[in-house]
């Protein structure tokens, strides 16, 4: 890549940058859709935290960690020389476009990494433990990783020759197994089995599909770092993978349940997206079309296995980002076509040669991620304290903030309690109500508000 300032570039970057920045929020509004109410507030600030601290840490050592010249020569982790962002100023170059913008792009792929992690232990998780995961875990599993795939001189990229355009092996199989493993040590509901979470407001998760779904093309296309070559075909990739997984996930959907529920057709848009992530800027659009469906379909089943193998993912981070990322890499070793990546895939006359690197880069990323998260979450949890201490899952006091207005509810709650001896409601009416069935109609409202607020 040239060395000289391209404007256009620097320009499409930022832009990207700003686009990948907004997909955290998003995220947190499509989590905090798919919770109940009482715990919206706390979905959204696990991700707004990973906004602040990741940010700072990244500024400290991060970056430098992940970017900087190669210790050791083995493609592990990068010279902590530029710490503070020591040495990198506004004639700096990364490629054609300053250091400074690409420092930022690639930190709002980490805060976004580690915000993902959140959905796997909705509503059971403690604040002051997940604070502490996220510090650990962006040092300790989100940086090297990056190191592994983005940087130049990873062991992935240099020794192994695998290819992950955007981020299928750092962000979306990290994020999976390291939600795999928070879920296991924070441990699952007393009721996970018997009583799936009911989104309390699906028009909120449909907001946040619309601004992740915004982001993505800047968090794919953005990853050419330029605004030609195959920058443009990553943007096409993205919306056509989107597309194909909403096809093949309510198809899915339908045989087994009968109906298609627009959650599912917002998780399906989600999964085709991750898929492509590593495959947008090396396949054809007719690959990421392919990739696409056959995320959904593998997604919409894989979110099940929960069930079977008794973890508690409770918004299904494993089953989308993880399966997901599997999908998108390893169809890179089938779909990669000379002219946009310049490796052949199996399909493309590249026999298994790409395939293999492929699958060996799957399970390095997914047995490094697995195995240091759940060492990390084992020790806060032994430390501060990861899980909420309700033996349920965390439910905010009185003295918290609250996402909705339940006065309504609780005045009216008050009223029937206070109404010991029964009222002839209707009696006027029907002429025939008994103080007996009064009262009976009282009980049942009070079951009915009862049980609204244990659902919320």
């Amino acid at each position: 890549m040239p060395t000289t300032l391209d404007t256009g570039n620097t320009a499409w970057l930022m832009a990207s940058t700003a686009m990948v920045l907004l997909m955290t929020p998003g995220l947190a509004f499509f989590y905090g859709g798919m919770v109940k109410t009482k715990h919206v507030l706390v979905m959204l600030k696990m991700s707004f935290v990973c906004l602040a601290l990741v940010t700072l840490l990244w500024l400290a050592i991060g970056y430098s960690l992940a970017f900087g010249k190669d210790v050791g020569g083995l493609g592990l982790i990068g010279s902590p020389a530029h710490w503070m962002m020591h040495d990198v100023g506004l004639d700096s170059r990364t490629g054609s476009i300053p250091t400074v913008i690409f420092s930022c792009f690639q930190m709002a792929f980490a805060i976004i990494t580690v915000a993902l992690i959140s959905g796997s232990i909705a509503g059971r998780a403690t604040m002051r433990g997940w604070l502490w995961f996220v510090v650990a875990w962006t040092l300790f599993v989100y940086v090297p990783m990056a190191h592994w795939v983005f940087a130049p001189d990873g062991w992935i990229t240099r020794h192994l020759g695998a290819l992950d355009f955007a981020g299928g092996l750092p962000v979306e199989i990290n994020s999976g197994a390291a939600g795999l493993a928070v879920a296991i040590v924070v441990r699952k509901r007393r009721d996970f089995e018997r009583e799936p979470i009911r989104p309390h407001n699906l028009p909120l998760v449909v907001v946040g599909l619309a601004l992740l779904w915004f982001g993505w093309f800047g968090f794919n296309a953005g990853s050419a770092l330029q605004d030609v070559h195959n920058a443009p075909m990553a943007f096409l990739n993205t919306q056509l993978a989107a597309c194909g997984a909403m096809v093949g996930w309510p198809l899915i959907e339908k045989w087994r349940l009968g109906h298609v529920e627009m959650l599912g057709v917002a998780s399906a848009a989600v999964a085709g997206m991750v898929a492509i992530t590593p495959a947008c800027g090396e396949v054809s659009p007719v690959g990421a079309l392919v990739i696409g469906f056959v995320a959904g379909v593998v997604c919409a089943f894989a979110i099940n296995l929960k069930y079977k193998m008794r973890y508690d993912d409770t918004l299904d981070v494993v089953g989308v980002h993880g399966w997901g990322g599997i999908v998108g890499t390893l169809a890179i070793g089938l779909f990669a076509t000379a002219r946009m990546s310049g490796r052949k895939g199996l399909f493309y006359g590249g026999g298994l040669d790409l395939l293999w690197r492929q699958a060996v880069a799957v399970l390095a990323c997914a047995a490094f991620s697995f195995g240091v998260t759940w060492l990390i979450a084992q020790a806060v949890e032994k430390t501060v304290g990861f899980r909420a201490a309700e033996e349920y899952e965390h439910v905010p006091g009185a003295e918290e903030e609250q996402a909705y207005d339940d006065e309504t509810i609780a005045e009216i709650r008050r009223r029937l309690v206070a109404a010991r001896v029964p009222v002839p409601v209707g009696a006027e009416e029907t002429g025939d109500r008994s103080p007996a069935a009064d009262a009976a109609l009282l009980a049942e409202l009070r079951a009915v508000l009862t049980r609204r607020e244990q659902e919320k």
